[in-house]
């Protein structure tokens, strides 16, 4: 029998998938499909996902929601008009918070300066943009649809758009980069003054083109210092780095993205959405997942079919917490790892004072936290809280 426990009401956010491209970037191991010649199936995919979303309004009933993030994919291929009717359906079906963030996900390549001023008018109140690089040779070596005049003109078409809270992603450690030239490249970002910033190390993912055909990469090394520099170089812009690859002004951080660091509920609707939920009265917590094939996922809500929820083993709720968690510079409290998981914390301490002792996290009765060694290795800590 199940022993745990569940005081508080979790927080609830919405995640909505829109897989589709211009074109699929070799790097990339999201599931997302090329656009084909015959366009978007726009209006039966937006029935799709409202319907989606009915279907599965009993698992969260009376239960409100803080957050929507439109991913892809490239949400921004599909209009204005198709996104209006996306939320007033969204808000049809559950409650929203007075102040929710609701995020939809960009790519310079698809701006028009009509379609984002309505996406501001839907209710899109955060745009997260796939800049990735300001140079042009390197925008050619990964395979994106823009250049870097296009994504700065993108920017300023947010701007004018309205857009108050933007988000850019800048990926470092590019083929054949160097040091300098990646210093130059998040300078540039950083003169643009965004809200915020996703600055993340270009891996080699499996299933990707650049997986089966790697191009040359810097060494450890020379990645290590870019990583290093990023940093120093965002601090000393006022950017507060909250996660791994997180950075943002005072107050500006990604409310959504925060849920899921904190092991927060979820629900998602799409093609390969992934959902998680905790069910107090049942006492478990489950996962759920779409399917991935776009015309597939389609077909499979016109049928009206759920997906089964697959319960998370008490023994996996620790490491499940802490994958995500570890990546959080302040840390989290005590309370809510007992708060999240329903496990008491004497379930781990023994895992986090042998962290503790080798370096790798600090803690105290209501923090554990990190340390800046810690963060190099966050991939060898977690595994250390699965029970076998």
């Amino acid at each position: 029998m199940s022993q745990l426990h569940f005081s508080e009401a979790i927080p609830l956010s919405l995640y909505v998938h829109l897989p589709w491209c211009l074109k699929k970037c070799p790097y990339c191991d999201f599931n997302s499909h090329a656009q084909k010649e015959q366009g978007l199936p726009e209006q039966r995919y937006v029935e799709a996902l409202l319907k989606d979303l009915e279907l599965s309004v009993p698992l969260v009933w009376g239960r409100t929601v803080s957050s929507i993030f439109i991913g892809g994919g490239t949400p921004s291929l599909f209009s204005a008009a198709s996104i209006n009717t996306l939320l007033s359906g969204i808000r049809s079906l559950v409650k929203l918070t007075p102040n929710a963030e609701i995020t939809l996900e960009a790519n310079p390549g698809t701006f028009e300066s009509e379609k984002f001023a309505g996406y501001a008018a839907a209710g899109i109140n955060r745009l997260s943009i796939g800049i990735q690089s300001l140079d042009d040779q390197q925008l050619q070596r990964l395979g994106r649809v823009h250049d870097a005049k296009q994504a700065l003109a993108a920017y300023q078409t947010a701007r004018t758009a309205g857009f108050s809270n933007i988000n850019l992603d800048m990926m470092y450690a590019l083929p054949e980069q160097s040091l300098t030239e990646a210093q130059q490249d998040l300078e540039q970002l950083i003169a643009l003054e965004p809200e915020h910033i996703s600055y993340y190390q270009l891996t080699l993912e499996p299933n990707t083109l650049f997986h089966k055909y790697p191009p040359v990469l810097p060494e450890h090394e020379l990645t290590a210092q870019m990583s290093e520099s990023g940093q120093q170089l965002l601090a000393k812009a006022g950017y507060h780095q909250y996660e791994v690859s997180a950075y943002a002004r005072n107050g500006k951080e990604c409310r959504h993205n925060k849920n899921y660091w904190e092991f927060g509920d979820y629900l998602g609707i799409g093609a390969g959405a992934h959902g998680k939920l905790t069910q107090p009265a049942n006492q478990h917590i489950t996962r759920t997942v779409k399917p991935r094939q776009p015309e597939q996922y389609m077909q499979f809500i016109d049928a009206g079919s759920l997906e089964s929820p697959q319960t998370i083993p008490e023994q996996d709720l620790a490491f499940e917490f802490f994958l995500n968690c570890l990546r959080l510079n302040d840390g989290i409290s005590t309370a809510l790892f007992e708060q999240r998981t329903g496990l008491r914390l004497d379930s781990v301490v023994e895992t986090l004072d042998q962290l503790r002792d080798l370096g790798l996290l600090s803690r105290n009765e209501s923090l554990i936290q990190t340390t800046s060694t810690g963060r190099r290795f966050i991939n060898e800590m977690t595994p250390k809280f699965l029970k076998t």
